[in-house]
């Protein structure tokens, strides 16, 4: 860990974006289900959640690149569902659009890191099989939007 200037150690980097990994996607869902404003969630987050542990700049890219970029980010992904966009489960809905942000729009992240956190997100929030749907098509797409990451690895 390394140490802030006031002594209090500072979480590493995939931690911090781990939880706002984590409360980009419950809040998409809320944006999803709700209709509220992205701003308005946001404000709710950081007043009812403790951010102190949380990349907060990556927790608002997430937050606000995926309504921003939503015509592109389902485009990309809807040809590889094998059903409706409509059908498809709001947690793993979230997650899609999530993950698809992040291998379109944060190519400082690998790859597989936004794959593995978006499993995990799944896991912990989605139904039965979830993560495996969710893996499935995120693997598709990282090889088509990362081809030479793919390939690299």
């Amino acid at each position: 860990m390394s140490k802030q200037t006031n002594g209090t150690p500072k979480p590493p980097l995939s931690q911090t974006r781990h939880k706002a990994r984590h409360y980009a996607m419950q809040a998409l869902y809320q944006w999803q289900m709700a209709g509220s404003a992205v701003n308005a969630i946001e404000a709710q987050f950081r007043a009812e959640y403790d951010m102190s542990k949380v990349d907060v700049h990556y927790f608002h890219d997430l937050l606000h690149g995926v309504p921003a970029n939503l015509t592109e980010i389902e485009a990309l992904f809807e040809p590889l569902l094998d059903r409706k966009l409509a059908d498809i489960d709001q947690v793993e809905m979230a997650l899609l659009r999530l993950g698809t942000y992040e291998l379109l729009k944060r190519i400082d992240v690998p790859y597989k890191v936004v794959i593995n956190e978006s499993v995990g997100l799944a896991k912990k929030f989605g139904a039965a099989d979830s993560h495996k749907y969710v893996n499935g098509i995120l693997d598709k797409l990282a090889q088509q939007l990362r081809p030479d990451e793919c390939a690299a690895s």
